[in-house]
């Protein structure tokens, strides 16, 4: 490779790798480091040069196995991946679709209303959710059941036992899933925005139907797009628990159903027992397991044929 063509790469793709590096490998080598040490309450000058082996990892498999509360983690971790990426890639989609085949006046309104919780702040978002869910009369959606004569008195959705754990899934699926959904509608009207306008007027002009032309025409230009949404969804959601946290914290949902993974990683960490040791391993197990997740998702999406050069003369 020419010295002129290596200059031009790095130009290009120094300051992407070095952000990663920084902000991601240097981190993740951090985490692995901390969780063979006893680090706890961040006390770093008399953990940090101990070194206890596979101790965490040991104790991390432990308590999978064998606490309830820990396997209540995995199974909200699980159900809320797998269900909120679906409502994200496909809701995305279908709104995509909607906005696609609207009158652009009409569509953009439309849209902007789907980003709206997108735009909103974290802390801002999760309010407004605390006071529509909240278990008191001052809920709004307490208050409409109740103006409804649905309910006789307020329920405690992601709180109360009988409604556990559907409750706390539904609240914790539904907050993330319109963040989520808006996301991809805007990935896929680009895409289908970017498809030459010719190829639907002539697919009308042949008599093909809506059903049809999304079917063979807008769907199959837009792999790589619902590749790209499927996997960022995917291992966003993986390590996504700011919502989540305030949620808990402000007693919306229940601290056992209501926790993921990555939260279960943040909490360990600092805010409850502080055992930065098992946090650590906790944490890159995670990383380990998005790494697996995303190669395997690719794999499964095709993302290796769509990269190969096409075959023959264009």
């Amino acid at each position: 490779m020419k010295i002129s063509k290596k200059l031009t790469l790095l130009f290009f793709l120094g300051p992407a790798l070095f952000v990663v590096a920084l902000f991601y490998i240097v981190p993740l080598f951090l985490s692995v480091y901390i969780s063979f040490t006893p680090m706890t309450d961040w006390n770093i000058n008399r953990y940090l040069t101990q070194f206890i082996g596979i101790q965490n990892y040991e104790r991390l498999i432990h308590i999978t196995m064998y606490d309830p509360d820990m396997q209540a983690v995995v199974i909200t971790t699980v159900t809320f991946l797998v269900i909120t990426l679906t409502i994200n890639v496909f809701g995305g989609l279908l709104l995509a679709l909607a906005t696609y085949f609207m009158d652009e006046k009409l569509s953009m309104p439309y849209q902007g209303l789907w980003l709206l919780p997108r735009m909103t702040p974290v802390a801002v978002y999760s309010l407004l959710w605390y006071y529509f869910f909240h278990s008191s009369g001052i809920g709004l959606l307490n208050a409409i059941l109740l103006r409804l004569h649905l309910i006789s008195h307020p329920i405690a959705l992601g709180l109360d036992p009988k409604y556990l754990p559907w409750g706390a899934w539904f609240i914790l699926i539904f907050v993330n899933g319109l963040v989520g959904v808006s996301y991809g509608m805007i990935i896929f009207y680009s895409a289908f925005k970017s498809i030459p306008k010719e190829l639907i007027i002539a697919a009308r002009v042949d008599g093909a139907s809506t059903g049809r032309i999304i079917r063979h025409i807008l769907l199959p230009l837009t792999k790589w797009h619902f590749t790209f949404i499927a996997v960022w969804q995917m291992l966003s959601l993986l390590t996504t628990f700011a919502h989540i946290f305030l949620l808990v914290e402000w007693r919306v949902v229940d601290s056992t159903w209501g926790q993921t993974w990555a939260l279960y990683v943040f909490r360990t960490a600092f805010t409850t027992v502080k055992d930065q040791g098992l946090a650590a391993a906790a944490s890159t197990f995670l990383s380990a397991l998005g790494i697996v997740l995303g190669i395997v998702a690719l794999r499964v999406l095709g993302y290796r044929k769509m990269i190969l050069e096409p075959k023959g003369d264009i």
